[in-house]
């Protein structure tokens, strides 16, 4: 049975083709989900018009993407991890630990921009890319540092806590 395709369909076509697939394909899946119709003649002139759409708004979202990924470029993120004495992480670090500390420096993307082929195990310098489209892709640097304990760290609550419960000598 030929259809007329009314958007992009993976491992099918492209929109505005006009492809042979099974009757009951067609009658099953792709007509009802109104991602193709028969192809008459009315039918080709509305599905160009919704190409010709479809086209622009992909070009807009293109440039948005685009511009986006030049912003991100290069960035730089900070992650601390508990690790042992070689630097080795008891966890790992993966896209949702990257996505959060992007989103702590007001960056928001998508957990599936992340392109990491395993998780960050040990303490280091990392490059990690970011891929928003076929071909747009921005690359951003993941710093993963041991967490400090709480004996490092000077704290400053204690010497406050402390001059507030002596008696005030007057």
């Amino acid at each position: 049975m030929k259809v007329l395709l009314r958007r992009n369909v993976p491992r099918l076509g492209r929109i505005g083709q006009v492809v042979d697939v099974r009757a009951g394909y067609a009658r099953n899946y792709l007509l009802p989900q109104r991602l193709a119709v028969e192809p008459t003649a009315g039918n080709v002139k509305v599905v160009e018009a919704e190409k010709e759409r479809y086209l622009q708004e992909l070009a807009a979202m293109r440039s948005e993407l685009e511009a986006k990924a030049q912003s991100i470029r290069g960035k730089e993120v900070t992650i601390a991890g508990r690790a042992n004495e070689e630097g080795r992480l008891y966890g790992s670090v993966g896209p949702a630990q990257i996505v959060a500390a992007l989103a702590e420096q007001g960056i928001f993307i998508e957990l599936e921009n992340i392109v990491l082929d395993s998780p960050i195990r040990q303490l280091d310098k990392y490059d990690v890319e970011l891929l928003f489209g076929e071909d747009i892709k921005s690359m951003i640097h993941v710093w993963v540092v041991p967490v400090r304990d709480e004996g490092e760290q000077p704290s400053a609550e204690s010497p406050g806590l402390a001059d507030s419960t002596e008696p005030a000598a007057e």
